[in-house]
């Protein structure tokens, strides 16, 4: 063959051979995903297959008869040269295989090109040495029907008619290579180059079409982005020591190494399936260099490796390779810690590898999907997790069904302080109002139920104990699941997997902490819900809301207060809290032992405490109700404006602590208190709620002799108190974000109804890409937390920072408000591990 210098030099100019892209400093951009993939198991010193790489937007220059055989030529010196050291013949000649890629990940890129060099010439000697033809033909096929529609512009409907004709397909490529001969007046070429140059034409005319710009607008692609072509030399060998298969490093659900795959025997094609194929030990020369490969893969991956290859003469070698996609946290946390023990990665990359979002999964049950369930509804997903029960329509009818040690989800419009104990009884919640800032998502993260909130297509009737979506209705007592995760509601029992936390992720953990510059606390209200959060690795309670204590058995406490007609009821009111509270701290602080404990004052709207209409006692009740009713209570009288008005309660609150301090520090437990005042608008508020805490210290200390130690901060959760956050600062000790509540009115949003009434909207629509109350917004509410950590750090340099609204726990608005600066932040105490991965996940991306 005499080939022009023209072509010798277009092609020596553009052609990749694998292992030479990074040395002329070319990319995705030039090389696609799968050419920098290549050339990165050869910088790995790992064996594969012979190849070379068209670079993007040089296509065309394959097409060219001339360039197409200087390729050829290149290719066999690079086989020669490679693992497969002999030159082609008639009986083996070195066939080839075209594929493409783009420059980014695409799932509808034009398929493979099986064989590209055989002919009537060849095929007999060839199928000769391979000892079956069916391989050989059925690639054949496939090659000269997608050649023939693409390049050819042989007319579909007649393709389809041949190959429906000839079901075999010994008989099926005559009878394409006859009716390309009839449609275009041409044989079909037997000439290797023509052949390469017509795959690659039909290959970029396929891309081209206005299917594949219909794929690339379906996923939101350039239409003009372009592929490279990659050519490798498929050699073939005797059938029953040679064939291709895939492999994957570890099971995925353990995380265990175990490479596990298919073997076929023969010669790959794309279509038909070829079958189960055979276990990766039938592979002739066995499977001792897919571990050396695996060995080698891992470390560079950082993730489980998967690898697709071909074995030719006993001798394997490697046709991609990649990590699998969302293996699982627990397997990505086994392979991490091996890694780290095997001395391949060191512990900064081993947290690096783990999504801490994906972490939840190992933390709470999940659920197990088959396929065949049946979709109720979908909601919010407002607290990780996964739970079947039998519905209960009222808290009642919960609490008695879960004390008959019944499963039980409370479904609810929404709900309320009154129905706490049922939450903490239910296996689960599900609401039809609310998001995930609702009463009902801040209790049961805070309790570790799983929850979905805001499913707006429910109809729940309490009179009639049903539960409606449409033409589907459910009574009381029917067995429905959900998955707090997604959101997504299912009728009927479904499978679920049991939480799966290990040995493993305890020590990445541990590398975590090590890492992390913000320190990790947690919101518990109770001993058990602070023992939960120590256990999960919390270094102190960040957020203590009192109020949570007056629920259930001990609501009437606060109701008495409230509805107090006069001076001597609202003393006895106030004694029987105090005694009530006192108790609570006590068991609390047993529990937090020496850390630090951040105690918020009563903050809850009134409306939260009141029984419901028709349960008052008297009608003197009822008045004085109705006297506190308030148009929108959370804006109105709560938090430091309660104490303002009703100026006991603090100090009977903080005495409450002061003495269960006393009381456990006579056990040799000295908790760290830090007394929280909430939503303060006016530095005037706060010093005054102060001077209140301080004299319930010194009535405390007048009575027992001892002086117990305390810091007073307050509470950021108003955008007048974060821009007054330099005033604020001269009388706090710290100061603690409630980002809840700031980002309600920074938006001036109602958190228990913009989710159900415009969020999907706007989330939909491009005009907010995240629920604000689930991911802070670093350009409103991050921008009032972070001038307020500048204003109060101008004030008092060393004053303590921290944030103790959900965000605490969310992976985004760590990595925000570490580059803030803050010292701490809290959450719910089974999102702690969460936070501790993602604080270190932060420092590592800051560096």
């Amino acid at each position: 063959m005499t080939l022009s210098e023209s072509a010798v030099h277009t092609l020596t100019r553009i052609a990749v051979p694998h292992g030479q892209g990074r040395a002329r400093g070319l990319g995705p951009a030039d090389l696609g995903v799968h050419g920098v993939e290549m050339d990165n198991l050869v910088g790995l010193g790992l064996p594969v297959v012979p190849g070379l790489t068209i670079p993007v937007g040089a296509g065309e220059e394959l097409a060219n008869r001339e360039t197409a055989g200087v390729a050829i030529d290149l290719l066999e010196k690079l086989a020669v040269r490679g693992i497969w050291p002999a030159v082609r013949t008639e009986r083996r000649p070195m066939l080839m295989h075209l594929r493409c890629s783009a420059p980014v990940p695409v799932s509808a890129l034009p398929p493979a090109i099986s064989v590209i060099g055989l002919s009537t010439r060849n095929v007999d000697a060839l199928v000769e040495v391979i000892g079956r033809d069916r391989d050989i033909f059925d690639s054949w096929a496939e090659t000269l029907r997608f050649v023939a529609e693409n390049a050819l512009d042989v007319d579909p409907d007649d393709l389809d008619d041949v190959v429906d004709d000839h079901r075999d397909s010994r008989a099926r490529v005559p009878a394409l290579l006859e009716l390309i001969e009839e449609s275009t007046g041409v044989a079909y070429p037997a000439d290797p180059a023509e052949q390469l140059g017509l795959a690659a034409r039909a290959m970029l005319a396929r891309w081209a079409s206005p299917r594949g710009q219909r794929t690339r607008r379906s996923l939101s692609l350039p239409e003009d982005l372009g592929i490279a072509l990659h050519l490798r030399a498929l050699r073939l060998g005797s059938w029953n020591e040679s064939g291709y298969g895939s492999a994957t490093s570890r099971d995925l659900e353990t995380g265990g190494y175990a490479p596990h795959g298919v073997f076929h025997l023969g010669v790959r094609r794309t279509d038909p399936d070829p079958g189960p194929g055979e276990p990766l030990g039938s592979m002739p020369g066995g499977t001792a260099i897919l571990d050396q490969i695996f060995a080698t893969l891992e470390p560079h991956l950082r993730g489980v490796a998967q690898v697709e290859f071909e074995v030719r003469d006993r001798q394997m070698a490697l046709l991609s390779a990649g990590a699998v996609e969302h293996p699982g946290p627990r397997a990505v946390t086994t392979l991490a810690v091996d890694l780290v023990n095997d001395h391949a990665i060191g512990r900064r990359e081993a947290v690096a590898m783990l999504d801490p979002d994906l972490m939840q999964d190992l933390l709470h049950p999940q659920i197990k999907l088959t396929g065949s369930e049946q979709l109720l509804a979908r909601g919010l997903p407002a607290s990780p997790g996964a739970a079947t029960g039998e519905i209960a329509l009222s808290a009642d009818t919960a609490l008695q069904w879960a004390a008959q040690g019944r499963n039980v989800i409370l479904v609810a419009s929404e709900t309320s302080p009154a129905d706490v104990p049922a939450l903490l009884a239910a296996t689960a919640v599900l609401t039809s109002n609310g998001g995930l800032a609702s009463h009902a998502a801040v209790v049961a993260r805070g309790a570790g139920r799983p929850a979905v909130c805001g499913a707006t297509s429910l109809r729940i009737d309490r009179a009639a104990g049903t539960v409606t979506n449409g033409d589907l209705t459910l009574a009381e007592g029917d067995i429905v699941s959900l998955n707090g995760r997604t959101g997504h509601v299912y009728r009927g029992a479904v499978t679920i997997r049991p939480a799966e936390p290990s040995a493993e992720l305890d020590r990445l953990l541990g590398w975590a902490d090590d890492i992390r510059r913000l320190g990790v606390r947690a919101n518990a209200d109770n001993a058990e819900d602070a023992a939960t959060a120590f256990r999960l690795g919390a270094e102190g309670i960040g957020l203590c809301r009192t109020e949570h204590q007056f629920l259930g058995d001990q609501l009437p406490l606060v109701q008495r207060l409230v509805l107090a007609d006069s001076e001597a009821e609202e003393i006895e009111a106030i004694a029987a809290l105090t005694a009530a509270q006192e108790a609570d701290f006590t068991d609390l602080l047993r529990v937090v032992g020496d850390r630090p404990i951040t105690v918020r004052l009563l903050d809850a709207p009134l409306h939260e405490f009141l029984p419901a209409d028709g349960q008052y006692r008297t009608e003197d009740e009822a008045r004085r109700a109705a006297d506190t009713h308030e148009s929108n209570p959370m804006l109105g009288l709560r938090g430091v404006r309660f104490a303002m008005v009703q100026k006991r309660l603090y100090p009977a609150q903080a005495e409450a602590l002061f003495r269960a301090w006393v009381a456990v520090s006579a056990e040799g437990l000295h908790p760290q208190l830090e007394v929280m005042i909430p939503l303060v608008s006016l530095p005037g508020e706060l010093s005054r709620a102060i001077a209140q805490v301080h004299e319930a210290a010194a009535s405390v200390t007048a009575d027992t002799g001892i002086t117990v130690p305390y810091k007073v901060g307050s509470m950021v959760e108003t955008p007048r108190a974060a821009l007054l956050a330099g005033s604020l600062a001269d009388d706090a000790d710290f100061l603690s974000f409630g980002t809840n509540d700031l980002t309600q009115l920074t938006y001036g949003f109602s958190r228990d109804d913009v989710e159900k009434t415009m969020l999907t909207h706007y989330l939909e629509h491009g005009l907010l890409t995240d629920s604000p109350f689930a991911v802070l917004d670093p350009d409103g509410v991050g921008a009032l937390v972070s001038r307020a950590a500048l204003l109060a750090r101008s004030t008092k340099p060393e004053i303590k920072l921290g944030v103790c609204g959900e965000h605490g726990g969310d992976p985004s608005s760590i990595e925000y408000l570490n580059s803030v600066g803050l010292h701490y932040v809290s959450c719910s105490p089974r999102r702690v591990p969460v936070a501790r991965l993602a604080a270190a996940r932060a420092v590592l991306n800051a560096d």
